[in-house]
């Protein structure tokens, strides 16, 4: 497999720990992933230009709101824009114009300079689930996150050879209150991963605090001219940008940070029920987010977004890990790459409310669209469970193991002269074997992707095992990381002035709960 190579260096002040290391682990520390196979194209030229120009309808004839952001309304109306109220509609080809100073591919630096990520071009970079209210595993059920909860994903995270991001949300900590917990939140990421990590999107003021918080790690300097943290923020379908979400999304790209755009949509409740309406609807909804960030600052990195989403007709409830977004998916990639913006798009999405044969069937259909359409960053790679209302343990652990599995995958088929192995048929010859042969001997610690999680022993060894299933090899597997994983060390300054930041921000404001 072709390794990845982070570019560029992080300051010499930020200190991380050492990668974990497990003996015939042929993919252990690679910080992200190089595609070795191609993308799935499915649509050709005529009807990608269909739905191009369905988009551009959409944004000149119908238009997109944005609410609460008069700074937003100015740029649009400088970019020559046409505005009535709140209003915005745009000619043909001016938002396609703007993007082109959006970078095609950019690093994400990680306090471990060995752990920065590049996302774009042939990329591919798995993050966690983000955003749950609650969390589950077998022995408590189903609960309200915690910032223990928190903590604990961010750690299990940390001690995977197969995430290459620390994410952000990975559950809401609600024993924080809310106007502060974005604090502990980021602070945590920092704490206990030496990876690359997303901030806080629910304020402008909470954007702006998890950018300082970077410029506390990694100097102001260095901030300003490269990326170190991502904002994902949404867009309010249909057609509508609020105030939040575009002071957020000028907060990350005002200082040189990336935006993550994403529509979520549901299919005949936010958008059409028909796939290429629902394509056509997200493509103008990103394009106008991904535009505003190059008007607020120009060659700011964004990433151009999806988040497709079908419904159950019969009583209004979202589906995931249905077959139509996964399909849809192969599409939004092929027009992300036709405006040179990376992207993020699908994941591993599940309505189940165990980790069971649903979860793993819709999130195996999910994350292979993500695998296929081109996806550079893959956020809810891990965890997503009851319809992303929470966070499972188990299915982390399960979503984690079926990433590595993608990383052999992704990997293709090498074709040279130690895989044709033809000194192993000069060797074995006809009718013997090639258990013992040198070619074998020689390969057999990084010839097969080998799961932490799957049985694959003999049915009476598996009884005299105790008859497990995959979740309670999860659930074990989950409290035996937790146990032995050991925080990668973090400068004492750099502790001492986020601890003493995260405290003047708290004592400065009364606790919130909305």
């Amino acid at each position: 497999m072709e390794l990845a190579e982070a570019t560029g260096e992080a300051p010499k002040r930020t200190r991380s720990g050492r990668p974990q290391r497990r003996e015939g682990s042929k993919n252990l520390g690679v910080p992200y992933i190089v595609r070795n196979i191609p993308t799935y194209d499915i649509l050709g030229e005529e009807n990608l230009e269909r739905i191009e120009r369905v988009a551009d309808r959409i944004l000149a004839e119908v238009g997109i709101e944005f609410r609460d952001d008069p700074v937003a309304l100015d740029h649009w109306r400088r970019a020559g824009a046409k505005i009535e109220g709140l209003r915005v509609s745009f000619e043909p080809g001016m938002l396609k114009e703007i993007v082109r100073s959006a970078p095609a591919q950019f690093t994400q630096h990680a306090r471990n300079p060995a752990r920065s990520v590049e996302i774009g071009g042939r990329n591919v970079v798995f993050s966690p689930a983000y955003g749950s209210p609650f969390v589950m595993d077998l022995d408590k059920g189903r609960r309200y996150g915690t910032i223990e909860d928190f903590r604990n994903l961010v750690k299990l995270a940390q001690s995977s050879p197969w995430l290459h991001h620390s994410g952000g949300t990975i559950c809401e900590p609600c024993d924080v209150p809310v106007n502060k917990r974005h604090l502990d939140m980021v602070y945590s990421h920092i704490k206990y991963s030496d990876r690359a990590f997303m901030g806080s999107i629910t304020s402008e003021e909470r954007a702006e605090d998890s950018i300082e918080m970077a410029r506390i790690l990694f100097g102001a300097d260095f901030v300003d001219g490269n990326c170190v943290i991502l904002g994902n923020v949404n867009v309010n379908s249909p057609l509508v940008w609020d105030g939040t979400m575009t002071k957020s999304l000028r907060a990350y790209a005002r200082a040189n940070q990336a935006a993550v755009i994403v529509p979520f949509i549901l299919g005949g409740a936010m958008g059409p029920v028909t796939n290429a309406g629902a394509i056509a609807q997200s493509y103008a909804e990103t394009l106008a987010g991904c535009a505003l960030t190059q008007l607020e600052r120009k060659g700011a990195p964004v990433i151009f977004g999806n988040f497709l989403s079908s419904m159950s007709l019969r009583s209004g409830s979202p589906t995931f890990g249905t077959p139509e977004p996964a399909i849809g998916s192969m599409v939004i990639g092929q027009l992300a790459r036709r405006l040179g913006l990376p992207l993020r798009c699908a994941g591993n999405f599940s309505n189940s409310k165990r980790p069971d044969a649903q979860a793993m069937q819709e999130g195996v259909m999910s994350m292979l669209s993500a695998v296929h359409c081109g996806a550079n960053f893959v956020l809810h790679s891990a965890g997503f469970a009851d319809g992303l209302l929470a966070m499972s343990y188990e299915k982390f652990m399960m979503d984690m193991d079926f990433c590595g599995a993608l990383h052999s995958y992704l990997a293709g088929v090498v074709v040279d002269d130690n895989t044709l192995a033809m000194d192993a048929f000069l060797e074995v010859g006809p009718g013997s074997h090639f258990l013992g042969c040198g070619h074998t001997m020689r390969n057999y610690q990084t010839a097969f992707w080998d799961s932490a999680l799957s049985d694959n022993e003999p049915f009476e060894k598996w009884v005299e095992q105790g008859e497990t299933d995959m979740a309670l090899r999860a659930n074990r597997s989950w409290k035996k990381a937790l146990a032995e994983y050991e925080a990668p060390p973090l400068d004492a300054a750099i502790d001492e002035a986020l601890n003493d930041y995260v405290a003047t921000r708290k004592n400065g404001m009364a606790d919130a709960w909305y």
